[in-house]
Formats: C-alpha cells, structure tokens, sequence
C-alpha cells in the first residue's frame, strides 16, 4: 500500500485486529442501514447506516452540521479519535463515510483494505454485542464542499474538455438497459441512461477478489486508458453515491488526483429532472 498516494488512510486486517480495543480508536461499520451490522460486527465497532445517519431529516440532502454534531457526538468520538471505517462488499458506504467526515473538517480517518466478507474469510471474530461508549462533545469545522458537485455543476461540465465526467455503475446501468427502479424503489428515477459525454467505468473494477484495492499500475492504467487523468477535475456519479463516492476514494487517495468530485445526486436526481440531457 505504500505506493498509494496517501497509503495513510488504509489498513490491513491485521492492523485493525491489533486495534480492536485501542481507546483512540473507533471502528464503525457502515452499511445503507443496520442490518448487516445487527447480525455481527467486529468486537468494539459501533454501526451507521446510509440510510439513516447520512439524511438531512427534513430536506434531501446530506446531515447539515448540527446532525454531523450529533452523530460524532453519539459514538464518543473526539476530534484526536482515529476513525476506522468497513463495511461489506459495497464497501462504498464506508468510503461514503469518509467523504462526509472530510466535509466536515475530521482528520484522522481510515478505511479497512478489504471488507467484512475479508474479515470473515480470515477467520476473525463477529459479535452482537453492541459497546457502550461515553458520549463526547464533538464541534465540527464548516463544511468544505469542495469535494462535491451539485446538479448545476455538472450541467455546466458537459462539452467541458476540462472536466470528465465517471459513470461508475454496471453497463446495463449505463446504456439505460436496467436503471435504479429496479434495486432503489425509494430513489427511483423516471428514465434510464447516463449523463452525455461520460465515461463507463464500473466502481468494482479497482477491487481485487478479495475486497483489497488493485496496485496503483492498474489504477492508472484503468483511469488513464478511459480518459481520466488527474489534469481533469473528475466528477463521479451512480445511483445515489453509494458507489461513485468510492470511486472518488480512490481518485483522492490512492492515485493522488486533486481535482475529482463526488455528484452524490447521481441518476436519482439526474433521471427525474426536466430538461437535461440524458443518452444510453
């Protein structure tokens, strides 16, 4: 991992086994809700759900600072904490994660190098148990929302040569074969497709077999052969960004690019508008 761009922000299995009960340090499994969590989770980990912990409860939108308060609040967590992130083989909702806790100004967060099914795999060990935690008093720095793009944003970056825009989701997905209705029913777009001029490049294609990240060669040989160089700033979108925030993981951290984006409206808000262009 050490060729990675910031290989700081990931972790080994091991690692996390050794940390298991380290006071600074605070596993949380995320998942789009807490059922995976509810049926066993690694010893100490606290569970946040997608679904729940990353809405604004009245607009739709992400928790506004009072919320990220609360939350980071909720699960004892201080502004030194190492946070340490997992979650299934989606494990987009824990890269989720760590994009919403770098809006909001949190330094120290990691994502495990492989997922719960890694974990499993290796023989290491689940529990009910749900930890009982102190709750902290967690102030947050104002948002930085340079590392996302809104509807507009992305209007304005089509015909841009500047900018590429990443459409992370399967091919069907894509050439508006199959769209969101039939997985999301609560983020059902009205049309099928994808945003014109962007490119297909499936969030799961960075992974290796087991969950771990593929070696910074076959990253850039991945990006680089579809157009997206980190001279670009790049904008990635799926369904809701519960894949296409991954993808910008892997932009910011592991290949280093400045300039990459998160459209976390994605095709559920893309396939509704009136309006706007669409091509499958």
């Amino acid at each position: 991992m050490l060729d990675y761009a910031h290989p700081e922000v990931l972790v080994d299995t091991q690692w996390v086994a050794e940390h298991l009960t380290s006071p600074n340090v605070r596993i949380v499994e995320v998942g789009y809700d807490l059922s995976n969590y509810n049926s066993g989770h690694l010893p100490g980990a606290m569970g946040w759900g997608w679904s729940t912990d990353f809405q604004h409860p009245i607009r739709k939108d992400l928790p506004d600072k009072q919320g990220m308060e609360e939350l980071l609040t909720r699960s004892g967590i201080e502004k030194e904490t190492t946070i340490l992130l997992y979650g299934t083989r989606r494990n987009g909702y824990a890269t989720f994660a760590f994009w919403l806790l770098k809006i909001y100004g949190h330094e120290d967060v990691r994502v495990m190098n492989g997922t719960r099914e890694k974990w499993i795999a290796e023989g290491r060990p689940l529990t009910m148990e749900i930890p009982i935690v102190m709750q902290s008093v967690y102030i947050t720095k104002e948002p930085d929302w340079s590392i996302r793009a809104l509807r507009d944003r992305v209007l304005d970056s089509i015909d841009d040569p500047k900018i590429i825009l990443v459409d992370v989701r399967t091919p069907e997905e894509y050439h508006g074969e199959l769209w969101d209705s039939w997985k999301y029913e609560a983020e059902a777009s009205q049309r099928g497709g994808h945003i014109p001029g962007a490119v297909n490049i499936p969030w799961d294609m960075t992974l290796k077999e087991d969950g771990t990240f593929k070696s910074v060669e076959e990253l850039q040989v991945l990006y680089n052969n579809n157009g997206v160089t980190s001279d670009k700033e790049a904008i990635s979108y799926c369904i809701v960004g519960g894949r296409s925030n991954h993808t910008w993981f892997v932009l910011t951290y592991l290949l280093g690019y400045t300039k990459a984006r998160l459209y976390d409206g994605s095709w559920a808000e893309w396939g509704t508008l009136v309006g706007v262009p669409i091509e499958n």
